[in-house]
């Protein structure tokens, strides 16, 4: 399911317009972002929780001429299913 069919489902859903949910969900997703940014976490009771952790700066290989690379350190965005949900998939 791509974004614009989780709007047309919402609007069918809840009978408004697909623009205002277009807008929530761009909100959503800038509110996430920002928090996640400020190494906050998003949770939602029953449906999950979005993290971030850090990864360590590691040394890779370039698999056609087999050189090494250095890979940095990143921060990495983490989802953390929950109860309901999980119990909701099963």
């Amino acid at each position: 399911m791509n974004k614009q069919q989780v709007i047309e489902a919402i609007a069918n859903e809840i009978d408004v317009t697909k623009a205002t949910v277009a807008a929530c969900l761009d909100s959503f997703f800038s509110t996430v972002t920002k928090t996640l940014k400020k190494k906050g976490d998003v949770r939602f009771v029953g449906f999950g929780t979005f993290t971030t952790a850090k990864r360590k700066a590691t040394t890779g290989r370039n698999p056609r001429t087999g050189a090494a690379i250095k890979i940095p350190a990143s921060i990495q965005p983490k989802f953390k299913p929950g109860k309901a949900l999980k119990d909701a998939l099963n």
